[in-house]
């Protein structure tokens, strides 16, 4: 199969994660979008991250209803600070049926030759980029490069960020996330 990588904290996840996994997955050739959660770099300082095991366990229940997205806590076993290469490689070893391939915003694209190893990703990765807001309008080099596929998903500005701050404030967010997921960060007290 082949599978599209989503990278993210999601710290929380919301709809604007599921739109787009969603929208990329039923409109490209990819089989699945693997939603991965990563966890906790040690080298930083915490500060609202929830821990890992409660962020993946909000992307398992917001993906529950969606047989081509998964929740995946890989690299939660890899050496910290990690690099995607890295993931890539071991998930190669551990999944040899499988392709896998990137899933990133545009904003990403134009810093992704910064990356450890850039290169070798793109030797054997395809990047699947969707459009950002925040995107600078500096246009990436590797925009034409025949491993890049620019995706003409919604753009959709929720940030987890707003969610964190509306929380605790006490506004309700609900409408912001899957149900299960906002269900589950309610019943926690997450972000109080």
């Amino acid at each position: 199969m082949k599978i599209g990588l989503f990278f993210g904290s999601f710290n929380p996840v919301h709809v604007g994660h599921l739109i787009i996994a969603n929208h990329i997955v039923e409109n490209s050739d990819l089989d699945e979008v693997w939603m991965v959660v990563t966890p906790h770099n040690p080298l930083k300082k915490k500060h609202s991250l929830l821990d890992d095991y409660h962020r993946y366990q909000l992307v398992l229940e917001a993906t529950e209803d969606y047989p081509k997205i998964k929740p995946s806590n890989i690299e939660f076993g890899l050496p910290q600070p990690n690099y995607t290469i890295n993931t890539l490689i071991y998930l190669e070893e551990k999944y040899p049926e499988h392709h896998f391939n990137l899933i990133m915003g545009r904003d990403n694209l134009n810093s992704f030759k910064k990356w450890k190893n850039h290169d070798k990703i793109l030797e054997f990765h395809d990047l699947y980029v969707y459009p950002r807001v925040t995107a600078s309008s500096t246009i990436p080099e590797l925009i034409d490069h025949e491993r890049v596929h620019l995706i003409d998903a919604p753009i959709v500005e929720i940030s987890s960020t707003s969610i964190r701050k509306a929380i605790k404030e006490g506004k309700n967010v609900r409408p912001l996330m899957p149900y299960k997921a906002w269900s589950y960060l309610d019943e926690m007290n997450f972000y109080k």
